[in-house]
C-alpha cells in the first residue's frame, strides 16, 4: 500500500503559547507553530494501513520553510517514511481552493515519479481555519472516491476494496459500513481509533515507531522540497492571485477573563508575608 497524509502548521493553541497584539488579533510571528492535532488521527489510520498490510508512507504539507518541524513532528510522533514540502512565495497566501490545486499537482507528480497511490488520509479539519474544505477539495480534483468521518477500516489488497465504518452526524449518531474502491480519500474522524489485535501487528508497530523515530532525527536526509515550478503549476492558479475566497473582516479574539483575584504582597512587608505563609501552611502536607 502507498499511502500519502495531508499534514499543515497550525499555531499552537495551547495555554502559555499563543500571542496576541493588543487588538486581540493573533501574532503568528511570535506563536510556535504545531502540527494540526486532527492529522494525528489521518497518521494513525495511515500507519495501522502499513502495519496490516506493508508498503509506504509519505507527509505532504504546503507552507513556509519552517512547516519542514512540522513534517519532522508528524515522522516522529507517529509515523512516515519520507515528507514532502510543497514551498515557495508563489503558494503563499493561498485560500483552501489553491491548496487543495497545489496538493493535487504534487500527487499527480508523486505518482509521475515516484509510485502510484493508493491511499490519501486527512484530517478532519485544521485548528486555525476550521473549515474542513482542503481534503475534499483535493480529492474532487483528482477525482477520487472519498469516505469522511472514518472511525475504523481495513483494506482487501485483491480486490483493491477499503471497508471502513464511518460516523454518520444528524440528529442522532449512527455508524454505517461503506465499501470503496481504490484509490480513495480518507477523512479521519477525531475519534478514530487504531487497532492492533494480533501479535505480529503489536510487533510490527512497536518496530515501525522505533524505525522513525531514529529517522525523524535526521528528518532533512528524508525530505523533498518542491516549489510551483517542479509542480508546473501557473502563478495565476495558486496563492493569493488563485484564491477566490475574499475576507470581508476579521473578529479579534477576546482576551478571557481572569478567574482568579490577585493580591500583591511585598516581600519586605512582614505582617504580610506571615498572612501568606498561613495560607499555605494549610496545603504543606498535601491536603
Amino acid at each position: 500500500m502507498r499511502s500519502v497524509v495531508l499534514t499543515k502548521g497550525v499555531p499552537d493553541f495551547s495555554e502559555g503559547a499563543v500571542s496576541f497584539d493588543e487588538d486581540g488579533h493573533l501574532e503568528r510571528g511570535k506563536t510556535p507553530t504545531v502540527m494540526n492535532p486532527n492529522d494525528r488521527f489521518a497518521l494513525e489510520a495511515a500507519l495501522q494501513t502499513k502495519v496490516r498490510h506493508g508498503g509506504h508512507v509519505s507527509g505532504m504539507s504546503m507552507g513556509p520553510p519552517g512547516y519542514a518541524e512540522v513534517l519532522q513532528e508528524s515522522m516522529e510522533s507517529v509515523y512516515l517514511d519520507d515528507s514532502y514540502l510543497l514551498s515557495d512565495r508563489e503558494l503563499a497566501a493561498s485560500d483552501t481552493w489553491a491548496t487543495a490545486i497545489t496538493l493535487c499537482s504534487a500527487v499527480e507528480k508523486y505518482e509521475a515519479e515516484v509510485a502510484e497511490v493508493d491511499l490519501i488520509f486527512a484530517g478532519f479539519k485544521t485548528a486555525d481555519g476550521e473549515t474542513g474544505h482542503t481534503g475534499p477539495q483535493t480529492c474532487w480534483g483528482l477525482e477520487w472516491p472519498i469516505v469522511t468521518h472514518v472511525l475504523a477500516l481495513d483494506i482487501d489488497p485483491d480486490e483493491r476494496v477499503l471497508r471502513a465504518k464511518r460516523l454518520v452526524e444528524g440528529d442522532i449518531d449512527e455508524i454505517e459500513t461503506v465499501e470503496a474502491p481504490l484509490p480513495c480519500m480518507v477523512i479521519a474522524d477525531p475519534e478514530f481509533e487504531p487497532t492492533y489485535r494480533r501479535a505480529e501487528h503489536r510487533l510490527t508497530h512497536k518496530r515501525l515507531r522505533a524505525e522513525t523515530e531514529r529517522r525523524a532525527a535526521a528528518h532533512d536526509e528524508h525530505l523533498t522540497t518542491w516549489d510551483h515550478e517542479d509542480m508546473n503549476l501557473d502563478p495565476d492558479y495558486v496563492g493569493l492571485d488563485g484564491s477566490p475566497t475574499i475576507v470581508s473582516s476579521v473578529d479579534p479574539i477576546p482576551k478571557a477573563p481572569s478567574e482568579r483575584e490577585a493580591t500583591m504582597v511585598d516581600p519586605d512587608d512582614t505582617e504580610g508575608m506571615n498572612e501568606v505563609l498561613e495560607e499555605m501552611h494549610a496545603f504543606a502536607g498535601g491536603d
